[in-house]
């Protein structure tokens, strides 16, 4: 069987065996109808976030266009794993090829960093219209937004062609299994036949310092966002909390994670596929129920698009 992962005259592994989250028939059942709920939840609540501030002008702000691209990415993010996870349900070998696990962890990293990035860069956002709202248009204009856009999609390409290029370049002649149910760096490099001391101290002191660091600086940040509520009048101060409240959340879920996986050795735990299952599917899952449910001027927009679909309708 090992055999038909190897190249024909060399002992080089072109494909990777995937373990799935379980080998219970039964449970790759419940697994498949319960991921693809998730995903095509997923898909519909971020896109209609994305359609409804495009289409309500009074969303043309900072705020709504970093929501949108957070929408944007967990579209993306989301689609990188679980459409290969439903397809391998019904697979019994769940193999993937060299090339298409490399590709899979380059966008894996590539929406994970950017997202990670945007969400800082939501947090400055909220800090300067708490803080400092008589600055607010003038320090989050039009052209600061698109260049921190521009800058947090390429500190995300290069933080993720940094991780795959470490990968990629490492020789792999077998065990070929991954025990997970997508390509992951710290789950590959540990099938490489070499020493991977220092590349793991590289994905520690790259992935994890990224998390740790934008994660300090965002819980400061809201800790900031929280002192100065203090001293505003009670409706503003708690449309301003439900708002931190649902970033904050968004920040929890998604860098524990990140925390979790990639400022430690690469050692598999039994949690981490778990891990895996928040990281991967129920968190831009979560995103747009969490911004939509807790914040009225999206659910007055969403209700102003459905409103006026209901009339072109009767129409």
């Amino acid at each position: 069987m090992e055999k038909a992962f190897l190249l024909n005259q060399t002992s080089v592994v072109t494909y990777f065996q995937l373990s799935g989250l379980s080998v219970n028939q039964k449970v790759q059942m419940a697994v498949f109808s319960m991921f693809l709920i998730f995903y095509v939840l997923t898909l519909i609540g971020n896109i209609l976030i994305v359609i409804t501030i495009i289409y309500d002008h009074r969303l043309h702000t900072p705020m709504y266009f970093f929501l949108s691209n957070l929408s944007f990415i967990d579209v993306c993010h989301s689609t990188v794993t679980v459409p290969k996870m439903l397809r391998d349900t019904w697979s019994a070998e769940k193999l993937i090829s060299f090339d298409a696990c490399v590709t899979q962890m380059f966008f894996l990293h590539l929406f994970a960093c950017t997202e990670i990035f945007l969400l800082t860069v939501m947090a400055y956002d909220r800090y300067v219209a708490i803080c400092k709202p008589l600055q607010y248009m003038t320090v989050m204009n039009w052209k600061v937004c698109m260049l921190l856009a521009v800058a947090l999609w390429t500190g995300g390409t290069i933080h993720s062609i940094a991780l795959t290029s470490l990968t990629i370049n490492l020789p792999y002649c077998g065990p070929y299994a991954i025990d997970n149910f997508f390509c992951d760096v710290p789950q590959v490099i540990k099938l490489a036949c070499t020493d991977t001391n220092i590349i793991e101290i590289l994905i520690v002191s790259n992935s994890g310092l990224i998390s740790v660091v934008c994660f300090v600086v965002l819980v400061f940040s809201y800790a900031v966002i929280l002192v100065n509520l203090r001293q505003q009048i009670s409706e503003g101060r708690r449309k301003a909390l439900s708002t931190c409240a649902a970033h904050l959340t968004v920040v929890t879920l998604f860098l524990g994670h990140c925390i979790f996986i990639y400022s430690r050795p690469s050692t598999s735990l039994p949690e981490d596929k778990v891990v895996s299952v928040f990281f991967t599917a129920v968190t831009p899952l979560l995103n747009p129920i969490i911004y939509t449910l807790r914040n009225e001027d999206m659910k007055n927009a969403l209700n102003k698009l459905m409103g006026r679909e209901e009339k072109k309708d009767r129409n």
